[in-house]
């Protein structure tokens, strides 16, 4: 399995605020399992999708 970064979030956003989880939760909304996970190293939040290894392989296909 991989995962495929949907978007990134600074993590120093407005108190009260949370952008990745709002952006996850309209993913999921639209059938795709979003979550957010949490890059240490780069202080920021990612909105990722875990895919296995027969979706992965298919994407850039056509």
């Amino acid at each position: 399995m991989s995962r495929m970064v949907l978007e990134r979030f600074p993590a120093g956003g407005p108190r009260g605020s949370w952008p990745a989880e709002e952006f996850a939760l309209a993913r999921r909304a639209e059938g795709c399992p979003a979550e957010v996970v949490m890059d240490l190293e780069a202080d920021a939040f990612l909105v990722v999708v875990v895919q296995r290894a027969t979706e992965a392989g298919s994407q850039g296909r056509g």
